[in-house]
């Protein structure tokens, strides 16, 4: 009997793994991004926030990250995750550390490979990438 029960309970945790992540959307992103950034970079993410005067360098204009079409995950995830920015734009940038709490989901930064990404911040990634121009 005891052998049974094992074998259900591994039957069952193998079904649980092959289980499909739910990924985010840009409208839950854009929760975030509203909670999180409007203030600076506008509502429509231009840089135009309520927060801009005197700020130097001005908020950057989100809608106008990509290069040559493609959108630069690595690069944008880079500024917004809170870690090390030594040289990279963004370095006057509050962190945000809600963002790196709770479930990963499997992003591809544009090398091919899935890395685990704190869902709030794959989230923001995925409504950035959205309102590209």
């Amino acid at each position: 009997m005891t052998r049974i029960a094992l074998i259900s309970l591994g039957l069952m945790g193998l079904v649980v793994a092959c289980a499909e992540v739910s990924m985010p959307e840009p409208p839950e992103g854009r929760a975030i991004y509203d909670a999180n950034c409007a203030q600076c970079h506008g509502a429509s993410g231009e840089g135009d926030g309520p927060w801009t005067e005197g700020l130097s360098p001005a908020p950057a204009d989100l809608t106008a990250l990509s290069e040559d079409g493609a959108f630069p995950r690595a690069r944008v995830l880079s500024v917004i995750d809170g870690y090390d920015r030594t040289g990279l734009p963004g370095q006057e940038m509050p962190e945000f550390g809600l963002l790196l709490e709770g479930e990963t989901v499997p992003v591809d930064v544009g090398d091919g490979v899935l890395t685990p990404t704190p869902r709030p911040l794959a989230a923001l990634l995925y409504y950035l990438e959205s309102i590209q121009d």
